[in-house]
């Protein structure tokens, strides 16, 4: 990552004296560029290290559990036809096609007067709040339309999911994706009919893909870094163009070498400030 980083910054002496406004507007904007690249790389960094975390949603005895063991390939959660079976957090690591997924399983969503199972159900809405994408559960061959929708209006508002219709075994649905707002997953967690399709949508929704011996792993806090970096670059672009502001130029130049050196560590603001001021003579 130095290497992509440190480039932003890299302006030959030979040619400073040289760069006319729009040379240099022509060369911010190349490095915006090179920005917008890098932090594509950052964000698949940050997925391979992290990787996106996923909570399984719904009514008791929806299914939840048995697609968390599907999706998993063991026996990770206990499933039982008991409703409620579930009243704790269950959580594993899996990986999709090379994407590490945190899957957290979750006690239904339903009022309940024990105080165990209402509990759990507080902790169910704390995960959701919390997750990357929720996966909510239903049971395609009992629930109905007024049920489904009062499921969904408990869910966290902001919080991303896909209604996965679970148990078309036993109601003679066929397995795929119907794309939407929100989009709808028809599945057997059984039968592991449609259970590859969730894995391409939740590999999908995660934007990730893998970029072989070039990827690296990276902390998301690069990506808001790199982010204000770049911002600061364009800033800068737009005071030189408008204005001819050099010297706010410089400013919003070392602001992003500040973002920069949030990542590398590497360079210092008086570096950086040396240069400007010593080589584009800001001021005349």
């Amino acid at each position: 990552m130095r290497v992509y980083v440190e480039a932003a910054l890299d302006f030959p002496e030979e040619e400073i004296d040289f760069l006319s406004d729009k040379a240099l507007s022509r060369r911010i904007d190349d490095l915006r560029k090179t920005f917008d690249s890098t932090e594509h790389i950052i964000r698949q960094g940050c997925l391979l290290r992290d990787g996106v975390t996923v909570v399984l949603a719904g009514r008791p005895n929806a299914g939840k559990s048995s697609l968390l063991n599907a999706l998993a390939g063991y026996e990770a959660a206990i499933v039982t036809s008991v409703e409620g079976t579930t009243r704790d957090l269950v959580k594993e690591q899996i990986e999709i096609h090379g994407l590490p997924v945190n899957i957290i399983d979750t006690a239904g969503l339903r009022s309940s007067a024990d105080v165990v199972e209402a509990e759990g159900v507080r902790r169910a809405q704390r995960e959701l709040a919390n997750a990357d994408h929720a996966l909510i559960i239903v049971d395609a061959c009992t629930v109905i339309p007024e049920e489904q929708a009062a499921l969904l209006a408990e869910i966290p508002a902001g919080i991303a999911y896909t209604v996965v219709r679970n148990k078309i075994d036993l109601c003679g649905e066929a397995p795929g994706i119907e794309a939407g707002e929100p989009a709808l997953v028809r599945l057997s967690a059984k039968t592991g009919a449609g259970i590859e399709d969730l894995r391409r949508h939740l590999r999908e929704l995660a934007g990730y893909r893998d970029l072989g011996e070039g990827a690296y792993t990276a902390r998301r806090r690069h990506v808001d870094a790199l982010r204000r970096a770049a911002a600061h670059f364009t800033a800068g672009r737009d005071a030189l163009a408008r204005n001819r502001a050099g010297e706010l130029l410089a400013e919003e130049l070392r602001l992003a070498q500040e973002a920069l050196g949030e990542i590398t560590g590497a360079v210092s603001a008086d570096d950086l400030l040396g240069k400007i001021f010593g080589e584009f003579c800001i001021g005349k």
